[in-house]
């Protein structure tokens, strides 16, 4: 049943919007597994599917607020 939601869901955003949306989540993903040599390529991707370069640059100032955090907690050795 819920698949049949999600399905409903997915034909009221459209495809494009789709795109737009997967194409952010795998700029996401690759930014917080610190896959830098694939961003340039992903946000050109994004950029041709219509995706407003200013999500993009509001998703990267995301991650550089959030991603000093996360390093600081991983790279400190237990005492």
């Amino acid at each position: 049943m819920k698949n049949n939601a999600l399905l409903n869901q997915e034909v009221a955003f459209g495809a494009d919007q789709l795109l737009k949306v997967t194409a952010l989540l795998y700029l996401k993903e690759a930014l917080a597994t610190q896959e830098y040599e694939t961003c340039p390529d992903l946000i050109d991707t994004a950029k041709k599917l219509g995706v407003d370069p200013g999500e993009i640059s509001a998703m990267i100032k995301d991650h550089l607020e959030v991603a000093p955090q996360v390093r600081i907690k991983g790279n400190r050795l237990p005492a």
